[in-house]
């Protein structure tokens, strides 16, 4: 078994529901190939630089060899997948946009025309936009249809999705991985859409962590002081309600989650079972991603961090999981946008280690002095 659900919450979960996917996925991840990292290490160590010179440039090239099995890594063809859901808890007031937004913004996507699609472009990515649980009927040929329900249920009156649900959610995330994996995948990139879905975000984090709701709840979209106080009263009310089980990922999810949480957390659970760096963006996707390794802790080795998003909850994540992030750029978009960034810095990387002339080569003293 590759890394096993740790958590005995889990496997109670496990015994009532039908997740073999989730469990066969797990059990493929492996940790990271220390010969692949020991060589492209040595072979930072001889390029045409005082060593590590570089810094998180040299660092990023020796994980992403480990993930890959390959000294030689190459990143050509980048994805980003971007998953969208509605939140019943949007009743509670939590938002300063309506639910309309989400199906809107999904149509922006296909059409090309947000930000992700910018800069997915911008770093040479193809943007993949998935329907986990939109509260409409969205359709177009471009659009994954994966649909868990139209929505989730408010969270502050009862669980938001059943335990069946919140399997299924990650599942779909992984297929949606090994989907685009057939059609060329070497870094993926996770982002996310839905009104309200900061809200179950700080929700899962405070569940996990044991953190005060007040210190991981932020504005999400920019709401006032009143709106502000409603989301951190709506999240208490649903952890008390729902008494989510901090040792029982799937429990967390199931009571005070979002499908599109789940998703990403399944996209990153089939990233690190096909050996692939996931890249992951801010608030949201790292909620996802919290999920996959408290179900599966050698996912953590598979995710590079990349930016610190200006929501308070975002750093409780990152220093849970471990992770530091590569910028720190005041953004709170969401929708993939920092992991575009942050996927083309580690294409950088690669290409430092592929491509920079060693002193052999170059005919240059080893003698360099910083």
């Amino acid at each position: 078994m590759g890394s096993g659900i740790c958590r005995a919450g889990a496997y109670a979960v496990l015994g009532r529901v039908i997740m073999q996917k989730i469990r066969e996925t797990i059990d493929q991840i492996e940790p990271l190939d220390e010969r692949a990292m020991r060589l492209a290490k040595e072979r930072q160590d001889i390029l045409t630089k005082p060593k590590e010179s570089l810094g998180v440039l040299e660092d990023l090239s020796i994980q992403v060899a480990g993930i890959t099995r390959n000294s030689m890594p190459k990143i050509r063809d980048k994805v980003i997948i971007t998953m969208a859901g509605d939140h019943g808890v949007v009743e509670e007031g939590v938002s300063a946009y309506p639910q309309e937004v989400t199906p809107q913004m999904v149509y922006n996507f296909i059409r090309g025309g947000a930000g992700i699609n910018v800069l997915g472009r911008h770093v040479g990515a193809r943007v993949v936009v998935v329907d986990m649980g939109v509260a409409a009927d969205v359709e177009h040929q471009n659009l994954l249809n994966k649909k868990v329900d139209y929505g989730t249920k408010n969270m502050t009156k009862g669980p938001a999705m059943s335990s069946g649900q919140a399997v299924r959610s990650i599942e779909a995330g992984i297929e949606v991985f090994e989907e685009e994996l057939r059609k060329g995948l070497d870094v993926v990139g996770t982002g996310d859409m839905g009104i309200g879905n900061t809200t179950p975000s700080s929700a899962i984090v405070a569940a996990i962590t044991g953190e005060k709701v007040e210190r991981v709840t932020g504005r999400g979209t920019g709401i006032d002081d009143a709106a502000l106080k409603a989301k951190v009263r709506a999240i208490k009310k649903a952890l008390k309600v729902n008494q989510p089980d901090p040792n029982d990922p799937l429990d967390v999810l199931a009571k005070v989650g979002g499908f599109e949480i789940g998703g990403l957390a399944g996209v990153v659970l089939g990233a690190a079972a096909h050996r692939t760096p996931v890249v992951i963006d801010g608030f949201i996707s790292t909620a996802g991603a919290l999920l996959a390794t408290e179900l599966a802790p050698l996912a953590k080795q598979y995710i590079i961090a990349s930016h610190n998003s200006v929501e308070i909850g975002h750093r409780v994540m990152l220093e849970r999981m471990g992770l530091r992030p590569l910028l720190d750029l005041n953004m709170r978009l969401g929708e993939g946008t920092g992991a575009a960034l942050g996927i083309s810095i580690v294409e950088a990387s690669t290409k430092i280690l592929k491509e920079m002339a060693t002193f052999a080569d170059a005919g240059v003293s080893e003698a360099i002095e910083e």
